[in-house]
């Protein structure tokens, strides 16, 4: 990865991205869609920034959100802030992402939405917590909602609340 020189933003940030379970080869599309999102969701950087996102399956996303939220069950996207924000080399850590496939998938179907159209709703409500927005009150979750609708647009996808506000 290149560095960002100094005093100067970096359009968007590294993303780093871990197939761990093979039911994402059902989507040969999924890292570029990923990749795609991410970046459109993350604001420009001083220093070179890095997001990591892990693609697996309901199984180990449920023991992440066990562990780290106390919810035993499978959910579709979790975020994790960096524990240290720069590494060594200099480079900005922003965090990572995880999405579980079949979560994403059921609730793609359940929705009536395309797989790749959801999924790029997920990197980019993923990269969104790891930049400091939240949904936890009703002001939050309006500003939140506003920026992912604003963000898929822009990458040609459909308004995901549209059906809920309708």
């Amino acid at each position: 990865m290149s560095k960002a020189r100094r005093g100067r933003a970096s359009p968007a940030p590294s993303v780093e991205i871990v197939i761990e379970s093979a039911l994402w080869k059902a989507d040969p599309t999924a890292k570029t869609t990923v990749r795609r999102a991410v970046r459109a969701a993350a604001p420009p950087q001083e220093h070179a920034a890095e997001i990591a996102v892990l693609l697996t399956d309901d199984q180990s996303i449920r023991a992440l959100n066990r562990q780290w939220r106390g919810h035993d069950k499978a959910t579709n996207v979790l975020s994790f802030p960096p524990a240290a924000s720069v590494r060594g080399d200099g480079v900005l850590q922003l965090g990572d992402i995880v999405i579980a496939y079949e979560t994403t998938a059921m609730e793609a179907a359940a929705e009536g939405k395309s797989f790749r159209d959801h999924l790029s709703h997920l990197a980019v409500h993923g990269t969104l917590h790891l930049v400091g927005y939240d949904h936890e009150s009703h002001d939050e979750a309006e500003i939140m909602e506003s920026l992912e609708r604003r963000i898929l647009a822009r990458l040609g996808v459909s308004d995901p609340y549209a059906a809920r506000d309708a």
